[in-house]
């Protein structure tokens, strides 16, 4: 496992859109790993793709229950509605208030190519929507407001 150097906002590829992962090699397991390894060691909830500067389709989230790795996530549904102050480990030393769904279901393949549901509320939620969003080039501060230099 190694730490991947995390893409600062203005770095092109975070305004990207992912491409789709057709088949879970040994090098993605690898990648996960890092990543893992990546988002604990900066602190984060969660970690996209191109945060580490790789277009796939792939995130990490430890919301305190331990890491799960999400390959081509997709929501499927979604209910309620929750404003929390956000940030990103891509965009240091700011935060907004953001407004997010306060249920997502999630479907992604885990890293044996198998078919998961996860299913968020509350902070899942927010990491759910916050690390798909990146794989589209979407970032928190786009839909944010009252953002602040922390």
């Amino acid at each position: 496992m190694a730490l991947r150097q995390i893409r600062i906002e203005g770095d092109e590829i975070l305004r990207k859109n992912c491409k789709e992962i057709k088949e879970i090699t040994e090098n993605i397991k690898v990648l996960a790993e890092d990543m893992i390894e990546t988002m604990k060691s900066a602190n984060g909830v969660g970690l996209a793709g191109p945060q580490v500067g790789i277009l796939k389709q792939i995130v990490v989230i430890d919301v305190g229950e331990g890491p799960m790795v999400l390959i081509n996530p997709k929501i499927v549904k979604t209910k309620g509605e929750q404003l929390n102050p956000e940030g990103c480990l891509s965009i240091p030393g700011k935060s907004g208030e953001v407004k997010r769904p306060a249920y997502v279901k999630a479907e992604a393949l885990n890293l044996d190519g198998e078919k998961i549901v996860v299913e968020g509320r509350e902070l899942l939620a927010v990491a759910l929507c916050h690390e798909t969003d990146h794989l589209k080039g979407r970032l928190f501060i786009d839909i944010a407001e009252n953002i602040v230099q922390d």
